[in-house]
């Protein structure tokens, strides 16, 4: 017998432990799916298990770059979501290997698997022109899924703020460290941040029916900000006085050389390309009715919630007096 409130939907989402993937299971779950969360380590999925009733998330073992594995895990879903994509190379962990050979395998596999809705997690700003390798498989990704799976709705966030992001968080913890920040490119790269729960939304809104089927939506928040303002915003946030310190492209590329050896690259040379685009809603996207306003979602500013988490990284927590002169 189902929990209350849980139907009998199911939608697989791969890669639903990581940070987006998370707050996407949190939203499926409270409008009563059964959710079956396909990852790589199923045994480091249980914090997933409270985002729902019991029984209503199951955590399976799949790899996108394992077509079996694809297929059992959509096996019987309504609906498939991919949120899967890597920041930077890895051993066989490569762009081509995941952003298309991956959401293919995806892709095919859920139109053979008569699933009726499929999501693909894309990114704001790529192109197929750029010379970030990242950009242009996330390009190929999308035409690989609609190739197979016409119907696909594609979502492309800006920059994604939320309680454990990888932009924000890194730029305070850094500022904590050391007494300058890097603007690369000079700072004047703009990004328009959308919360986690609000990408979230956008995702639940499509499983409802809210999308045009083989739509691309741009998605980003209610305010457009550069590099610069967001650094800035960052000190301001935390308390803390740093030189924010422009840093042009080909010396950041050159540094990226070094700091992508680490085993947790800090910066890579293909990020330093990414950054060299904008990462902004086009006009033709408003115009045209494919943003987030459409799927019924309202965008979350930053003002919101960055404080009650960025908190942390002030010189005494919560009890920072942030009025103090």
């Amino acid at each position: 017998m189902a929990p209350v409130g849980v139907s009998d939907r199911i939608v697989t989402v791969f890669g639903g432990s990581g940070f987006v993937g998370r707050h996407v299971i949190r939203a499926l779950a409270a409008q009563g799916w059964r959710v079956r969360n396909a990852c790589r380590r199923p045994d480091l999925a249980f914090h997933l298990q409270p985002l729902g009733s019991v029984g209503q998330i199951v955590s399976v073992q799949a790899n996108v770059r394992n077509t079996p594995s694809v297929e059992a895990a959509v096996e019987g879903a309504d609906a498939v979501i991919n949120l899967v994509a890597i920041a930077y190379e890895s051993g066989r962990q490569t762009f081509h290997d995941v952003h298309v050979g991956g959401a293919a395998r995806v892709a095919e596999a859920a139109k053979a698997a008569g699933v009726k809705t499929l999501v693909q997690m894309s990114a704001l700003g790529i192109s197929a022109e750029s010379k970030s390798v990242y950009a242009r498989t996330k390009v190929e990704g999308e035409a690989a899924v609609l190739k197979a799976f016409p119907d696909a709705v594609i979502l492309r966030p800006s920059v994604i703020f939320g309680p454990e992001d990888r932009f924000l968080n890194r730029f305070a913890a850094l500022a904590r460290l050391s007494p300058v920040l890097p603007l690369i490119g000079g700072g004047a790269t703009k990004f328009q941040p959308i919360f986690v729960g609000d990408v979230a939304d956008a995702v639940a809104a499509v499983l409802g029916g809210r999308a045009k089927a083989g739509g691309t939506y741009e998605l980003g928040g209610p305010d457009v900000q550069s590099f610069r303002e967001i650094m800035e915003y960052i000190l301001e946030v935390t308390g803390r006085k740093r030189l924010l310190v422009p840093l042009p492209f080909p010396i950041a590329a050159l540094q990226a050389q070094f700091l992508q050896l680490l085993p947790k690259p800090l910066l890579t040379a293909d990020q330093v390309e990414l950054l060299k685009g904008d990462s902004v809603v086009s006009q033709t996207a408003a115009k045209n009715g494919f943003v987030l306003e459409n799927l019924g979602v309202r965008s979350t500013a930053m003002d919101t919630v960055v404080p009650s988490y960025l908190y942390r990284f002030r010189k005494a927590g919560q009890f920072t007096d942030m009025h103090a002169t």
